[in-house]
């Protein structure tokens, strides 16, 4: 039985808050709307964005792991401004000894350093792997132009006028980094047997965006934030020895040249095949890694993407592939090919479930956004730990060495098994294809609106793998700590000035947003909302504001309060429960409550000076005089004058008045405070006598006069017999003590040690550290080491 209740917020709130409260409108944090970007968080009739065609090729030389490339580049201007420069990304300069990158890390803790961060930051001083210009012409003539660290400006002879482009031919060659050693969103890995995996990323000069804004996006290469680029159409020449397989962004052009007979016939099948089929077998990888071929052969790879904003490529002879035709939504016939490729160390965890969590990924993204655009999906096994780009991506977990790939064999452990930890590091870098890759959000100002944005669709594919799959991110409850602690910035900081980054650009924005979800807007409008966002700004560059528009001017709700807290502050949710007080409404009816009266006073009883004194004679004992009517007289008695004056009373209502007064029920009041600062809707569950449960959902304007602490009427059927809040842990409640009424028992666990066990707090110190150390390089789900993804030459741990 549904019970009937009636709830209602006392007028008068029980403090006022003298600080700008967290249901100001957000409209003066963000751009003005206007014809480029409208209020309602679209794009509008003058929205305009630049675009660069490149010509690639590039030479890989082994041995020398060096890289040599000429890049032919079409600039189209397509703003109404004319431009007198250029301004070009060239990120591999992160690798000077003069970066600023370099320059501005600061010192490990030399208290307790690793041979790992030694190692890294000894080569990080001796190893260049500045990207070196051989030329920059325009027509076969120089071009003027100015390095400064990892950008360069190029001045053309005249301006580029607006809708008109401006051609660019520059060449270049650097060397690649040990990228088991100095970390990096790019580099080789040597294995034992002596053969070597490169993946090769932000290797070429990239134009850096332009737009109505901002400018020139010309911000430095930190490390943190990660790239702001235009979208294009990419010819990409790939050579390399001629035993090495290729991935690359893009299509295959000459597989004729490139692949046996027996290769071209596998792919052509693996397009229809119901389960991942290999191109390239373990036993054929192996064999080339046994017998290479002679040094000085090569083979060109062509491939061709069209409306990209990059191009990354992984090569190697070690290359196992495999692939799987998807079809890209169920409303298409066209087909995407899902491929993998890795060595044989990577068996059996890779061929079983790479190529699979690709296809998973497709799927689960292309029905909460837009199907998948590009023709090909590509997952690469190598020392990059997880890193993303147009249709391709890097991930480095690996089973042990004895083929195994259990981890911890405790279950509460969520990354037991490195299995996990492969699934969910493809997930996340398959599904940034959409997120940046094609709702080009600008990574190195706004990391959420990428990795946030991703991790939570991440997290939905996790839960849709299988169910009680560990996710690392998006449960409210795995967010508390976080929100409590000191260390943090809004998520709303630019990416080189985030504290704690994984906690903050991943986890407490995929976190928000699926408390958004599932607690605010329900699945049904945040879904529709999130879609359309996502369509509107498919292959466009949104800002945060058009996130927080259109999600509002698509759902109908105000959602101020919520991106005030959540993306603005630092504050955190904790919502306790005070006091509850139990209320009975008088009939008016002197016979009835008066004795209602005489019941509640004889069962209070007496108190302790009442019942000292019973036994003692009183004056009025004494002297008998003293006693007359009042001497005995109780006021609980009903007089005639009491039901002269209902009468009167019952003369002067009318009948739905009168009717009121014969209301039964139960009327309670219960005070609500709001002591983590963040206000969030109230979920409370009601415990009836009998049993019978009810949860209320109280909207987050509850707190509107009063973000502080607030007091709720409740009119139940049944008695009130006990009160939780946030009883299904989805707001991210810090404090679950404060969460009853009873208050409950809080249980916990604790252990026994050894005296002579070390518990000093330079251990405790140490332990800390190592947590961190392994949060910080697991950002996407991988064992730690594969997982860093802001590459820095000094390796600067201290950010996180």
């Amino acid at each position: 039985m549904r019970l009937l209740i009636l709830l209602l917020s006392l007028a008068v709130p029980m403090r006022a808050s003298a600080a700008p409260g967290p249901f100001q409108p957000i409209e003066p944090r963000l751009p003005t709307p206007s014809a480029s970007r409208l209020g309602s968080g679209h794009p509008g009739p003058a929205y305009w964005q630049q675009r660069a065609d490149y010509e690639l090729d590039v030479s890989l030389d082994e041995e020398e792991r060096r890289i040599s490339g000429r890049a032919r580049i079409t600039y189209y201007n397509r703003s109404p401004h004319a431009l007198p420069y250029l301004w070009l990304q060239l990120d591999n300069n992160i690798f000077s000894r003069d970066s600023d990158a370099a320059r501005s890390a600061v010192a490990p803790d030399m208290n307790h350093i690793s041979y790992e961060t030694l190692a890294a930051r000894l080569l990080g001083e001796s190893f260049d792997g500045t990207l070196k210009l051989d030329s920059v012409t325009s027509g076969g003539q120089p071009v003027a132009h100015r390095v400064v660290k990892t950008l360069m400006r190029v001045d053309p002879a005249q301006p580029v006028p607006p809708q008109g482009q401006y051609q660019l031919e520059i060449r270049w060659h650097y060397t690649v980094n040990d990228a088991t050693v100095l970390r990096a969103r790019t580099g080789y890995e040597a294995f034992d047997d002596g053969h070597v995996i490169f993946e090769i990323a932000h290797w070429y000069p990239r134009m850096a965006v332009y737009s109505e804004l901002r400018g020139w996006h010309n911000d430095q290469f930190l490390g943190g934030g990660e790239f702001s680029l235009e979208f294009g159409d990419f010819l990409l020449r790939v050579t390399v020895p001629s035993d090495h397989v290729v991935a690359a962004t893009g299509i295959l052009q000459n597989p004729e040249e490139v692949l046996s007979s027996a290769e071209r016939a596998r792919l052509a099948s693996a397009q229809t095949s119901t389960a991942p089929m290999y191109i390239v077998t373990p036993a054929e990888a192996a064999a080339k890694c046994k017998s290479p071929e002679p040094p000085g052969r090569t083979k060109t790879w062509v491939f061709r993407a069209r409306n990209v904003r990059d191009v990354a490529w992984a090569s190697s002879r070690k290359f196992i592939w495999d692939a799987l035709g998807v079809k890209a939504s169920p409303q298409e016939e066209r087909t995407v090919l899902a491929m993998s490729f890795y060595p044989n160390e990577a068996e059996p965890l890779w061929n079983s479930y790479s190529t699979r969590a690709i296809a998973h990924t497709l799927d689960v993204y292309g029905r909460h956004t837009f199907p998948y655009p590009y023709p090909v999906a590509i997952s690469v096994n190598g020392p990059v730990g997880g890193m993303e780009y147009p249709m391709i991506s890097f991930n480095a977990p690996r089973p042990k060495e004895d083929g195994t790939y259990y981890g911890k064999a405790d279950k509460g452990s969520p990354w037991r098994h490195s299995k996990y930890g492969l699934i969910s590091v493809i997930i996340h870098e398959i599904g940034h294809n959409w997120f940046p890759m094609i709702v080009n959000s600008d990574e190195r100002r706004w990391t959420w609106m990428d990795e946030g944005l991703n991790t939570f669709l991440q997290f939905l594919a996790e839960q849709e793998w299988e169910e009680d799959y560990p996710s690392r991110r998006g449960f409210a409850e795995d967010i508390v700590e976080y929100m409590q602690s000191r260390r943090q910035v809004p998520i709303m900081t630019t990416s080189e000035s985030l504290i704690q980054f994984g906690n903050n650009a991943y986890a407490k924005p995929a976190t928000a947003l699926n408390v958004l979800r599932e607690t605010v807007l329900g699945r049904e409008i945040f879904d529709d909302a999130f879609r359309r966002y996502a369509q509107a700004w498919r292959f466009r560059r949104p800002l945060p504001g058009d996130f927080f528009r259109i999600m509002e001017d698509a759902s109908g709700i105000d959602l101020d309060w919520f991106w005030n807290g959540w993306f603005y502050s630092t504050d955190h949710v904790d919502i306790a429960v005070g006091t509850i007080r139990e209320w009975s409404l008088d009939s008016r009816d002197p016979r009835r409550d008066k004795l209602a009266r005489r019941r509640e006073r004889d069962a209070k009883g007496a108190n302790a000076t009442q019942l000292g004194n019973a036994n003692s004679i009183r004056l009025v004992q004494r002297i008998e005089s003293l006693k007359d009517f009042y001497s005995t007289y109780d006021p609980l008695d009903v007089t005639s004058g009491d039901l002269d004056a209902y009468e009167k009373l019952l003369e002067e209502l009318d009948d739905d008045e009168k009717a009121l007064l014969e209301t039964r029920g139960h009327f309670y009041t219960v005070d609500f405070y709001n002591r983590g600062g963040l206000v969030m809707p109230i979920i409370v569950e009601v415990r009836y006598e009998g049993g019978d449960t009810e949860i209320l959902r109280l909207p987050a304007h509850i707190w509107r006069y009063s973000p502080r602490s607030v007091t709720k009427l409740i009119v139940s059927e049944k008695p009130i017999v006990g009160l939780t809040v946030d009883p299904l842990r989805e707001t991210a409640d810090v404090d679950t003590s404060n969460n009853h009424w009873p208050a409950q028992v809080e249980k916990s666990r604790f252990e026994l040690f050894k005296e002579k066990e070390e518990t000093s707090p330079m251990k405790k110190a140490r332990e800390a550290a190592k947590e961190d150390e392994e949060e910080t390089s697991s950002e996407n789900g991988a064992p730690k080491a594969s997982t860093r993804k802001r590459g820095t030459p000094s390796l600067d741990e201290v950010r996180e």
